[in-house]
């Protein structure tokens, strides 16, 4: 029995040093506390970090997917470019005079290979730009000589379009140039 009693006593012992101190309990509470508080803060960082960097992301592919279709819109612009004078010159070739049967043969040749070439360039969205008549504008328009405007006329209109002039979907590929009243 002195056994039993002996751990009696024992357990007694323990109980009484897991009495918790109220001190050192406070001052962990505190020090749990302040760290909770630190680890929220940080977590708030990390989230904002995250969130700006979603952001940066998002706005990333946003801006390639607007350069994207930027390039695919305007990707036949340089070729077209390229075109315009061999377009000129079949127009030019068409102004020549012809007396012979042959040189009849040999323009129409040359007007069914313009109209062909004309309608593809529409189909790709290359147009023409509207200038004899029509008023000045310097989006449209390159103005390399004035004259005085005569009798019914309205200043600032074209009067003479020199090289026609041409538009790809909604950019001048090539302004028109022209004469213009004063």
């Amino acid at each position: 029995m002195k056994e039993h009693k002996d751990n009696s006593v024992d357990s007694k012992k323990e109980k009484n040093n897991t009495k918790p101190k109220t001190s050192s309990n406070k001052e962990d509470v505190s020090k749990y506390t302040k760290k909770i508080q630190e680890l929220e803060l940080k977590n708030q960082e990390l989230e904002d970090k995250y969130l700006r960097s979603e952001a940066e992301i998002q706005n990333a592919q946003n801006r390639y997917s607007k350069e994207r279709a930027q390039l695919i819109k305007y990707e036949s612009q340089s070729i077209a470019k390229d075109i315009l004078p061999a377009l000129d010159n079949l127009e030019r070739a068409l102004m020549v005079k012809s007396d012979s049967d042959v040189t009849v043969q040999l323009k129409k040749g040359v007007q069914m290979t313009l109209d062909a070439l004309i309608k593809a360039l529409n189909y790709h969205g290359i147009s023409e730009i509207k200038a004899d008549g029509e008023k000045f504008d310097p989006k449209l328009h390159q103005a390399v000589q004035t004259v005085d405007a005569v009798k019914d006329q309205e200043p600032d209109h074209v009067v003479q379009v020199l090289q026609k002039g041409y538009l790809y979907k909604d950019r001048t590929l090539r302004p028109a140039m022209v004469v213009v009243t004063k």
